[in-house]
């Protein structure tokens, strides 16, 4: 039977100039929807796992677009809530070669931002799941998204399903009165594996050293949250916005493990690259016996977004095991 995931955030409408065109040059803006937490979701889905997100969408013609788009990424789209008349949305600006991507949102007052706890219904949502998957950046929304949240990963906790919580925020977003540092322990405290890096255990937790060893600060965090069984993180290495290096790590309690860096040389879009690497890193853990094929799997799909337009990974699951397994050939299947 297939694995079930669960993920939660919001979901924003992304619109960008065509091609690597600057904003200045732009007289249309191509539109697709994307939110870290359903990026993983229909990655996963892409994989061939059962996944649904839940989210706040508003109550119009925009709201419902975005529900289709979900659908249309293989996504169960039951537990979508409605109301308000806000969509969440940002513009992306790619960048190429030495020219970086620009990134500028409009989130605040969205119909996500303005949810509530008791508009949620964990125990009915994760009736048949394996997995509970969140990010830093939904509690950083509002207070009632990281109430939600942590509600979330609670009755996760209670009703046996791993929790995974790609950790790193942003701290310009944390707009509603307080701040990561009182807000992340408490969700962290209960989860079972977290994506993150050395300088991301320092700011949110002032453990171990922001420029120092993975390794190290990824022990101090699991001294501190003994419920973390994995930590994970990447290296990436940036030659240029079009070329680009990445590697995974993991601490397990008991091993260091890293993966090969693969070189992807002709990035075509580096956004969702991160979310790749969590779903990879989800399938990997549910359906490998060890570590380190998980991360191998982590990586290969994180690699493989770079080449797809848009926010998510809609690479198959052949196209992962290809490549962890070496065939970077990229020639036509037939």
């Amino acid at each position: 039977m297939a694995k079930k995931l669960i993920t939660f955030g919001e979901v924003m409408m992304r619109l960008s100039p065509p091609g690597h065109s600057k904003f200045a040059q732009a007289s249309t803006l191509e539109l697709v929807y994307g939110g870290g937490e359903a990026n993983v979701a229909i990655s996963c889905a892409y994989l061939g796992m059962k996944a649904a997100h839940v989210t706040r969408f508003p109550d119009n013609a925009l709201g419902k677009a975005a529900t289709q788009f979900l659908r249309k990424h293989w996504l169960s789209t039951e537990h979508v809530i409605y109301g308000d008349n806000m969509m969440g949305k940002y513009f992306l600006e790619k960048g190429a070669v030495h020219r970086p991507s620009e990134v500028i949102y409009e989130r605040e007052g969205s119909a996500f931002s303005l949810i509530q706890p008791e508009m949620v219904d964990w125990e009915h949502i994760f009736k048949g799941a394996d997995w509970f998957h969140w990010t830093g950046i939904t509690p950083a929304i509002s207070e009632g998204a990281a109430n939600c949240c942590l509600d979330a990963i609670k009755t996760a906790n209670k009703m046996g399903i791993k929790v995974s919580g790609d950790i790193n925020s942003r701290d310009n977003m944390w707009k509603y009165g307080k701040t990561m540092q009182e807000v992340m322990p408490e969700l962290v405290r209960n989860s079972n594996m977290v994506i993150t890096s050395s300088h991301g255990i320092h700011e949110m937790f002032g453990l171990g050293d922001p420029g120092g060893k993975f390794r190290f600060s990824a022990k101090k965090l699991m001294e501190a949250f003994p419920k973390i069984e994995k930590v994970v993180g990447k290296t990436r290495k940036s030659i240029s916005a079009s070329h680009q290096q990445i590697q995974g790590k993991m601490w397990n309690g008991e091993t260091y493990i890293k993966t090969k860096t693969l070189n992807i040389t002709h990035v075509i879009d580096r956004v969702g690259t991160g979310d790749a690497f969590a779903s990879g890193l989800i399938y990997g853990l549910l359906h490998y016996d060890e570590d380190i094929h998980a991360l191998n799997f982590a990586s290969a799909a994180c690699a493989l977004k770079h080449t797809v337009p848009g926010d998510v990974n809609m690479v198959s699951l052949e196209n992962v095991i290809n490549l962890m397994e070496g065939d970077t050939s990229g020639t036509i299947k037939r």
